[in-house]
């Protein structure tokens, strides 16, 4: 008898253990999870995923692709670096498509989609945790189902955020519908602007029959050009499926012109456009969320949308992106109007490829120009362009929005970023320790190993743009009989271990907004 007691009450717990498991909300982890370690774990598993699809399908040419070629391929495209090591053109056309998912889902604007669901899988947790909200036209259940479990929603909210969404109508209803709708916004832009431009290089292609001939030598699909080189630039990733990248397409101007608004839409234009988007559909639909994300699109406790900013910061992000682009152009003009670097191009043709060369030097990293032989003044430009964030901008006076951050700065937790370095100080060590891998080469072959080209090369990749100066045969001052000019960047020159390294950068660039306050422990006096 006392043997049947205890298995009842064995059982007895076995079935409460049950019962609590089933009740477990998964997202109350990832909401107490470091979004840092969450973005990294989700990089990893895109690089991961895409070398082991990239492994399995077959290349075109009969070549075996080296390992780590393959999966500095798939890091390259998941953080959308465009960073080389091996020749586009070695892809079949299955592999195309693979790098192009993965540059899709691995844009900054997709990942935000992402983190807007979570938030609004939070905001239906946090209704179902204070039970005194019904929002206009949708039940408790149909949020809770929302978020996949009508039975039991418990996770742990903030109170402010509980005592925010209790107070009614007025303000719970808002933040849900806000949240959603900007979902749906986002959604809308990411779709309208793929098909929109892979419809419009589509027929640029069946307009244009020159260049529908010279995607056909190179045995390259018109439909997966278009897709990827869409989905390329709006992801500001700079992959295209020639080994050339965009040198061969110089003299197509419209091609360019196509390009140019989707880079910049994808990148430094996009909270500016993002909110005047917001702008016309709350003139048009009158709906209160649309005037309530413009109201407190700068609030952490609201949305929390980084990419929704108040309108001062709008215009000055593009009014600065803009700056910059006009600066670089002067200068380009300056310095490379006259030299061998524009044979063949007439006045209007010089001016749209300069345009398009410096637009995609703030994070995109298509070029129509061979680097190795642009001047150094221009490089070293480029290399602070490639260094600045998407959403650098000149404002010399506090928003509300600059005010808020630096109030919750101060609140933050110091001892975490007392410890960490500046990022340049990480780049610095990044740059040394690729020196000191690859040392021989750097005494053997000076003009092509040297450290300004492996600054460029370490800046491209933490500022995820994928310019490179490449490597040429012609440079080497001890003609190797084997050498072989290809079309890929430097790095693919590099030894494994410099490659290592500069896979580090890469996600380093890509989550670089986690450490914006590394450093300033250090006081320099």
């Amino acid at each position: 008898m006392k043997s049947c007691a205890y298995f009842g009450r064995k059982l007895e717990h076995l079935c409460n253990f049950k019962k609590s498991f089933k009740t477990l909300n998964i997202g109350a982890l990832i909401y107490k999870t470091n979004p840092f370690w969450i973005q990294l774990v989700y990089y990893l598993f895109l690089s991961v995923i895409g070398y082991l699809a990239l492994k399995i399908s077959k290349p075109r040419t009969a070549e075996t692709l080296n390992d780590l070629d393959i999966f500095f391929t798939s890091v390259s495209s998941a953080t959308v670096s465009s960073m080389g090591t091996l020749e586009m053109e070695v892809f079949s056309n299955s592999q195309l498509i693979i790098i192009t998912i993965l540059m899709l889902v691995g844009g900054e604007i997709f990942l935000s989609m992402l983190g807007l669901l979570f938030a609004l899988h939070k905001t239906v947790s946090t209704v179902s945790a204070s039970k005194k909200i019904h929002f206009p036209g949708t039940s408790l259940h149909e949020l809770a189902s929302f978020s996949g479990d009508s039975d039991h929603l418990q996770h742990q909210t903030p109170e402010k955020d509980v005592e925010e969404l209790s107070l009614g109508n007025s303000s719970g209803s808002l933040k849900f519908a806000g949240i959603k709708s900007l979902g749906y916004v986002v959604l809308g832009y990411l779709l309208v602007v793929h098909l929109i431009g892979s419809s419009s290089v589509a027929i640029y292609a069946n307009l244009v029959p020159s260049f529908r001939k010279l995607l056909a030598q190179k045995g390259i699909n018109l439909r997966t050009f278009s897709m990827f080189v869409t989905a390329s630039t709006f992801a500001n990733c700079g992959f295209i499926p020639t080994n050339e990248n965009m040198i061969i397409f110089k003299k197509n101007s419209g091609l360019l012109w196509l390009l140019i608004p989707q880079t910049l839409l994808g990148n430094t234009l996009y909270p500016p456009t993002l909110r005047f988007l917001i702008w016309v559909l709350e003139k048009f639909t009158k709906r209160e969320e649309f005037s309530y994300m413009l109201r407190n699109n700068s609030r952490e406790t609201r949305l929390g949308y980084s990419h929704l900013m108040s309108s001062v910061r709008c215009w000055s992000i593009a009014m600065t992106a803009f700056g910059f682009i006009a600066l670089q152009f002067v200068v380009f003009c300056c310095l490379e109007w006259n030299s061998p670097l524009m044979d063949g191009l007439n006045a209007y043709e010089k001016i749209v490829a300069v345009i398009f060369e410096v637009v995609n030097a703030r994070h995109t990293g298509e070029s129509v120009f061979d680097l190795s032989v642009i001047s150094p003044a221009i490089l070293v430009i480029f290399v602070v362009m490639m260094y600045l964030p998407s959403y650098t901008s000149y404002l010399p006076i506090n928003d509300e929005e600059e005010v808020e951050r630096n109030g919750r700065e101060k609140r933050r937790n110091k001892v975490v970023q007392l410890l960490l370095f500046s990022q340049l100080s990480y780049l610095i060590i990044a740059i040394i320790l690729i020196c000191i891998a690859e040392a021989q080469k750097l005494k053997k072959d000076p003009l092509n190993f040297n450290v300004f080209n492996i600054t460029i090369e370490v800046i491209s990749a933490y500022g995820n743009v994928g310019f490179s100066t490449g490597y040429s045969c012609e440079r080497q001052i001890k003609v190797e009989s084997n050498c072989k000019d290809e079309w890929i960047g430097f790095v693919g020159k590099w030894s494994n271990l410099g490659k290592f390294i500069l896979i580090v950068v890469m996600f380093f660039g890509k989550l670089k907004k986690f450490n914006k306050n590394g450093g300033k422990a250090w006081k320099i006096s």
